[in-house]
């Protein structure tokens, strides 16, 4: 196991766990405790957790992780979800992207289909997330437009009224949206309700709504919502979406896709 292994491990226990005691955290991992310990202190110098005599702790009441240390997460189930939205585009759309390790794969997929490879522009690509843009810039093919805003250094998401009143003046095709959870009764929905608003008003703007999203988030809810169950077009998944929960979403005149 790497150290980035064994990094994404530790904070995946300490999610789950809420606390980390060393000796219990080595057995898990198969490492020394010294080991472990070298760990958390470095992950402690990164603001990822408080150190505590015995272990660590979760840094602050509400938690997430940094965009960085979730990309391997389901990361199968992601790379076919995001293959998938990316074959729902058509050459010469306006798409919009939001943050998060979904829709960047998706942005990655985009760039990697041969007949988006020439085009004046292939895509137009709206974003406030300035790792896709940063990614996909460098492709001349695409036409990059990104919000103004305030960063947020866990998820490279702009947001703030600076975004918002760029967004409300551009109009998508196809808004592709990431979600910390989406129910059926309770619709699409994030941690953060700035991030919220900013994604319901690329909704908003948008003539078709897609949502990326592994099953795990699914079923679920979260703090902030987005959009109503109905305001989506399509939901792409993996396999892990249970019948029960699919036929729920379909009854609400989702369309949906499990790869």
């Amino acid at each position: 196991m790497t150290r980035k292994e064994r990094w994404q491990t530790l904070l995946d226990l300490l999610v789950e766990r809420g606390e980390l005691e060393v000796e219990p955290a080595a057995e898990a991992l198969g490492v020394s405790a010294a080991t472990i310990r070298r760990d958390l202190d470095q992950l402690a110098e990164q603001q990822l957790l408080v150190r505590t005599r015995g272990g660590a702790v979760l840094h602050g009441v509400s938690y997430e992780l940094p965009l960085r240390y979730r990309t391997s997460r389901r990361a199968a189930e992601k790379g076919r979800i995001s293959e998938t939205v990316a074959a729902l585009i058509v050459p010469g759309e306006v798409i919009g992207l939001t943050g998060g390790t979904t829709t960047t794969e998706v942005a990655r997929a985009l760039a990697a289909r041969p007949d988006l490879a020439t085009g004046s522009p292939a895509l137009t690509v709206v974003t406030n997330a300035l790792n896709i843009a940063g990614e996909l810039v460098i492709r001349p093919q695409f036409k990059i437009v990104l919000t103004g805003g305030v960063a947020r250094p866990q998820s490279y998401e702009l947001t703030g009224p600076l975004a918002m009143e760029v967004l409300g003046q551009l109009s998508v095709d196809t808004a592709v949206v990431g979600v910390d959870a989406f129910d059926p009764a309770d619709g699409a929905a994030t941690r953060h309700e700035d991030e919220a608003a900013m994604n319901r008003l690329l909704c908003e703007r948008a003539r078709r709504v897609v949502i990326a999203a592994d099953s795990s988030k699914l079923g679920v809810r979260a703090f902030a919502r987005i959009v109503a169950t109905d305001a989506v077009d399509i939901l792409v998944t993996d396999t892990g979406l249970a019948p029960p929960v699919a036929e729920e979403f379909e009854a609400a005149g989702v369309e949906v896709i499990r790869v």
